[in-house]
């Protein structure tokens, strides 16, 4: 079944070998390319032009990119067996951009989520260049500190300490278009510094129904390791962040996903200025218009996003918002169809009302909507410092006692103890519990759970193969979650 995957990657042992492998098979492929060109002749000019395009490139965008090395805990893996009772340090790789010559750098937050310890390796010195012109801090390995993560997104920001770095600036008046020819660099199963080109299939992909999140979809392959590393433009010029793939083995099929450009600069200002993402909510859901639903409703057009919820209580009512209203625009920004919507909202100020543009039967309606700003529980959860974080490695989870720091965040009245999951542990060995984020675990069982010290007590009680039943709360409402210990 074709599934989405992060493009993390977690294959680290044999790294230097399999990268000197690689590099004399370049070699070799490097010398039969020569001899093939001698053979045939001389390319033609536009072949030519299109080499140093892309080497110059190259030249502008390679020096930005980092690569990053995340360590974290995991059960350890004894013949393919999962030993839940060894703890081991496991290690991943993913790939950044410096945005800022001062040392901050965007990755994924998928890349660094469990992390106990974050280094970033700067980009070598470029190949023939003299000792006198080399960068300051070219191929050093430093450490990096978490500033913020918006998990929605998937984008994180780190600082090293550091000055005067090459660095990439994020832009929101790049266009980008469907078949433009695109660059992706990052660091492919531990390959640092490596690029794949392809075109752009797609420039606002929804691949997940589920998740609101839009994507600039690319064919350009994308592996493990490419995780935070850029797609750019023949100019330079960021159009997105990878993150994701399609794919069936894990590997590149050709669907790819980068978070665009807009929506990387937007998180970035944040995460910098805040350390978490502000974005606005007005009280309202839209979807697609698809031609039986316009058929259903009598629409004047089969295309668009429909506002298909307004909450009674909310801002969009109180400004004239109604459900089967047609959103034709926000803030001028024309809505062709639900990613748009997406995008729009969520890139408008907080301290802004927003306009709305709709179209309801056959009349043109203007609103002016106030914003109020969405508070992202999970991404607040994150920030709470590392000393609070307990891993629970039965359970592949970071938790944390809940006390009335923890409920302010969860918006939570909640007068019975219990334990929070913060996140799950880095690192491929997960235990596939149902847990996330947020959730309250209430009880073992029968056995009402005070604090972290009585969940790590009632699970040692447990041998492989026993079934578990975990009572959870979870927005609100109770539910079990059931599973045999590994």
């Amino acid at each position: 079944m074709t599934t989405l995957h992060y493009i993390k990657s977690s294959v680290v042992c044999l790294l230097l070998a399999a990268t000197a492998h690689g590099q004399s098979a370049v070699s070799r492929h490097s010398g039969g390319a020569a001899v093939v060109k001698s053979e045939a002749g001389a390319s033609p000019n536009i072949l030519r032009e299109l080499d140093s395009s892309i080497e110059n490139v190259l030249t502008k965008v390679s020096p930005a990119v980092v690569q990053i090395m995340v360590s974290g805990y995991g059960a350890a893996e004894d013949h393919g067996h999962t030993d839940t009772a060894k703890i081991v340090r496991q290690q991943a790789i993913g790939a950044g951009v410096i945005v800022d010559p001062d040392g901050y750098i965007i990755t994924n937050a998928h890349v660094v989520e469990g992390a106990q310890r974050i280094r970033v390796i700067l980009p070598p010195p470029p190949a023939g260049s003299s000792l006198d012109v080399q960068p300051i801090h070219a191929g050093q390995i430093m450490e990096a500190k978490l500033l913020g993560t918006h998990k929605q997104a998937d984008l994180a920001l780190l600082k090293i300490e550091a000055t005067n770095l090459p660095s990439l600036h994020l832009r929101n008046d790049v266009r980008v278009h469907q078949g433009e020819l695109v660059l992706a660099i990052g660091s492919p199963e531990g390959l640092r510094d490596s690029v794949s080109m392809g075109v752009v299939s797609s420039v606002a992909r929804q691949p997940d129904p589920d998740n609101p999140m839009v994507y600039v979809q690319t064919d350009a392959a994308l592996n493990p390791g490419n995780s935070g590393g850029p797609l750019v433009d023949i100019d330079g010029n960021v159009v997105g962040i990878n993150t994701l793939i399609f794919s069936k083995g894990g590997g590149s099929e050709g669907l790819g996903f980068a978070i665009p450009a807009e929506i990387v600069n937007f998180d970035y200002q944040h995460l910098r200025k805040y350390g978490h993402v502000q974005r606005v909510a007005i009280g309202a859901k839209a979807q697609n218009i698809t031609p039986t639903l316009a058929a259903g409703l009598g629409l004047k057009r089969s295309w668009g996003a429909i506002i298909s919820n307004v909450n009674p209580d909310g801002l969009a009512k109180s400004a004239g918002l109604r459900t089967e209203d047609i959103v034709v625009a926000i803030d001028d920004r024309p809505i062709i169809a639900l990613p748009d919507f997406i995008a729009a909202l969520y890139l408008h100020p907080v301290d802004r009302v927003l306009k709305l543009d709709v179209l309801r039967g056959t009349k043109s309606i203007s609103l002016q909507v106030p914003v109020t700003v969405y508070h992202d529980t999970m991404d607040e959860l994150s920030d709470i410092p590392a000393v609070q974080k307990n891993l629970i490695w039965q359970l592949s989870v970071f938790v944390t006692d809940l006390d009335e720091n923890v409920k302010s965040i969860l918006h939570t009245n909640r007068s019975d103890p219990g334990v929070v999951v913060l996140a799950q542990s880095g690192g491929p060995n997960l235990v596939d519990t149902g847990l996330q984020a947020g959730d309250i675990i209430c009880a073992i069982a029968h056995t009402r759970l005070q604090s972290v010290a009585d969940l790590r007590a009632t699970l040692s009680t447990f041998k492989s193969g026993d079934p578990v039943v975990l009572q959870i709360e979870r927005d609100g409402k109770l539910q079990y979650l059931s599973f045999e210990m590994d």
